[in-house]
């Protein structure tokens, strides 16, 4: 509990004891007043204050004004006990509303506690431990076992395993070694390594990070908006509507006492108090928002949330967001020694396809090619063992008159000994682990329409479209071109309720993420155009994350319209049972107070997003 809640339970410890000891002796007149008007100010003079400040400084109807109204007035018509109670129970609500809006934050600080403290800058032969914010792009820092890696960088000496939980939300460890990227927010857990920074701290993963989640609550939903407007028209309107309560029955019905129509419009006034919804609404989006970081979902605003939540079509580019975006050989065809021959023609080649070949073989190879000749577009020309070798593409079996048996494929390299084809190597983009599930479990939520937007060819991406159970796919096409696309699958939607996603690397899909209701960028932590293009940053490779971030928002979305009602509802029917002397002070209090703890309550169930 914080200093200043503590004060406030010593105060109301001390207000209770004032209130206790003059409601059990019975307490009459002056000395009653003097009692009870005790107790009232011990615990509500702040409120008293508050209102007079307000009310100087133009903003006049608020809680504290009402709650003053209220008790105040109670004083005047003789309803002592009434009105030290109301305010007793009052402040009693805001310690509880203070304790659980603290509890909830503190929670999404530990979630987000990435922020390093120190890093150890290598000068000459000795480290210095130095603030993040002083090192600079191009030092060299040494990162320890079970410190946090302060900045980004790449390993320039050293192996380790690194916790990316706070990053990802994953709990398996990875890996780093030489040339490895690291990032800086990750702890090292059992190496030590030499790293060379590569972003100064205002540029790092973690400052970017905690400056998404820390400005995310400016972006207001829909939902705050409303109530932010809600506030604005609904105090006056229930401050003029108790004020006629007051006056109009005396002077109109005979018989109506002042007495009682003041008692029950200042019993209106307590009612009236709109922070349940005030408070839990935001406080809903904040814990949804810190709820699906901890998760490794970047969500830039509420307003963002609230869009994931209405989500109905999906739209996804394919490599590096359904597929690894990876070359890697699926599939040897021909000779059982196709793949060894092929590796021993490309053993000196840097092409990334020669590197696919020589990642796929398992052995070492003494054999070395003789006379190597490479043509760009082709492939390799060699002697091996003195048997002329051939290994590229078809267009280097066409130009040799080598016959062969066309492969269907991303990638085909045909392997040709002595003018006949042994063999084939096919080559692909290989899908994410998790893609099949994620179109799977996207359309169990409730997502009618899941297409595909590529670059690369028909044959590949309707064949990729096929494996995952795509409903749409185009192919072969430029950026601009996605872009009319994407804006016929706007128009095509059935309501414009109904929300269109789009799933991008963040790199060279930026025009399309910003033109998608909500765009969100994939596997793409640390990339500038990822965290400048996108709503959604997914802070690991894994898409299936996007259905967390649906459910998290719909779950979030469906605790803001529990709480509106809940609160609304109580009010409503509390304000009658008071408008027509049926609820008294005591009742009152239950719906401004009671229903305000009860909704931030609910509001922190949006922080439990384990099972999602």
């Amino acid at each position: 509990m914080s200093k200043k809640n503590k004060k406030d339970l010593i105060r109301i410890i001390i207000a209770g004891l004032f209130f206790a000891v003059a409601t059990i002796t019975k307490m009459e007149g002056p000395t009653a007043f003097a009692m009870y008007f005790a107790s009232f100010l011990i615990v509500g003079h702040d409120v008293v204050i508050g209102a007079v400040q307000n009310i100087i400084g133009g903003q006049i109807f608020d809680e504290n004004f009402l709650m003053t109204v209220a008790t105040i007035g109670a004083f005047i018509v003789g309803e002592y006990p009434e009105a030290a109670a109301v305010m007793l129970f009052f402040q009693t609500g805001e310690l509880f509303q203070n304790y659980a809006v603290n509890k909830s934050r503190k929670s999404i600080a530990d979630l987000m506690d990435i922020r390093p403290d120190f890093a150890n800058v290598v000068s000459g032969d000795t480290t210095v431990k130095t603030n993040p914010y002083d090192v600079k792009q191009g030092d060299i820092i040494i990162v320890n076992p079970g410190e946090r890696v302060p900045l980004d960088g790449v390993v320039i000496s050293g192996i380790s395993n690194l916790d990316t939980a706070a990053l990802t939300g994953e709990s398996l460890p990875r890996e780093v070694q030489t040339d490895s990227e690291v990032l800086s927010g990750c702890i090292n857990i059992n190496g030590v390594l030499k790293v060379k920074v590569t972003k100064e701290y205002g540029q790092s993963t973690v400052n970017r990070i905690l400056d998404l989640v820390e400005n995310a609550s400016n972006k207001k939903s829909k939902s705050e908006k409303f109530i932010t407007k809600f506030a604005k028209y609904y105090t006056p309107t229930v401050v003029i509507i108790a004020l006629l309560l007051a006056v109009l029955p005396p002077l109109f019905i005979k018989g109506a006492l002042w007495q009682d129509w003041i008692y029950r419009a200042l019993t209106f006034l307590v009612i009236s108090c709109p922070c349940a919804l005030v408070i839990s609404v935001p406080l809903s989006f904040f814990g949804g928002l810190g709820g699906a970081s901890s998760r490794g979902v970047l969500i830039k605003g509420s307003n963002y949330l609230e869009t994931l939540a209405k989500t109905k079509t999906v739209v996804f580019d394919k490599t590096g967001t359904l597929t690894k975006g990876k070359f890697e050989v699926v599939q040897v065809n021909g000779d059982e020694n196709t793949l060894e021959i092929a590796t021993i023609a490309e053993a000196h080649s840097s092409h990334p396809i020669a590197s696919c070949i020589k990642n796929a073989i398992k052995n070492n190879i003494d054999v070395k090619a003789d006379n190597v000749q490479e043509k760009a577009g082709y492939g390799v020309t060699c002697d091996i063992n003195g048997v002329k070798t051939f290994v590229g593409n078809a267009k280097l079996m066409q130009e040799n008159n080598i016959a062969y048996r066309e492969v269907i494929g991303n990638t085909v390299v045909y392997v040709a000994q002595n003018g006949i084809c042994i063999g084939s190597i096919v080559i692909e983009d290989t899908l994410k682990p998790d893609a099949q599930q994620t179109i799977k479990g996207l359309k169990n939520i409730g997502v009618t329409k899941t297409v595909m937007l590529t670059g690369d060819s028909k044959t590949v991406g309707e064949k990729i479209a096929t494996e995952l159970g795509l409903d749409v796919v185009c192919t072969e096409l430029l950026p601009d071109q996605k872009v009319e696309q994407l804006e016929k699958l706007l128009a095509e939607k059935s309501s414009q309720e109904d929300k269109l996603c789009y799933v991008g690397d963040g790199i060279n899909d930026a025009p399309v993420l910003a033109r998608a209701d909500i765009g969100i960028a994939m596997g793409a932590l640390g990339s500038d155009a990822a965290i400048e293009a996108a709503d959604v940053v997914i802070m690991n490779d894994q898409p299936s994350k996007i259905i967390t971030a649906i459910n998290i928002s719909r779950k979030t979305l469906g605790i803001v319209k529990q709480n509106i009602i809940f609160a609304l509802g109580v009010k409503l029917l509390v304000l009658l049972l008071g408008a027509t002397g049926y609820a008294t002070m005591w009742e009152a209090v239950f719906s401004d107070v009671g229903v305000a703890v009860i909704a931030i309550l609910n509001s922190m169930r949006a922080l439990n997003t384990k099972n999602m």
